[in-house]
């Protein structure tokens, strides 16, 4: 039970990371190490910082992602240890962020000349051109005269 919380955990972090839900679950995590000194927090704090930014401006961010999630469940591991009485706060924060087990998929499949417009937690704003006018024989336009 508590190893699948660690690893939600982990998970809750680095999904938020690089989305507009990212100021709260940081001040979350933030509330679960606050006990430690203030030197450890500030190092919890830059290493947060540090993880977001590496996510925000990776090419592949659900890479990214997923480096660093087994980082943030040994975090989370060391924190339980230590304190088990915050995991029902690490739980609160797992559910608030919207992750379970920590990991996410989405499938999307196009046949037969088909388009998929998705995101996960993000949108899709589609600007299309307007379709040609339509030829005929001779290379002239129905619209031409």
């Amino acid at each position: 039970m508590l190893q699948e919380l660690v690893v939600a955990g982990g998970g809750a972090v680095v999904g938020a990371m690089a989305t507009d839900s990212w100021t709260v679950v940081r001040g979350r995590v933030m509330r679960l190490f606050r006990h430690r000194g203030e030197e450890e927090l500030a190092a919890v704090e830059a290493q947060l910082d540090g993880n977001a930014a590496l996510v925000a401006r990776s090419a592949d961010v659900e890479h990214a992602r997923q480096s660093l999630a087994g980082l943030w469940a040994l975090e989370f591991e060391r924190l339980l240890e230590e304190r088990p009485e915050v995991a029902a706060e690490l739980d609160v924060l797992v559910r608030q962020a919207g992750v379970q087990g920590g990991a996410r998929n989405q499938t999307n499949i196009a046949r037969d000349n088909g388009r998929v417009f998705a995101a996960l937690d993000g949108n899709v704003v589609v600007h299309e051109a307007p379709a040609p006018a339509a030829r005929e024989e001779g290379g002239a336009s129905k619209t031409e005269a």
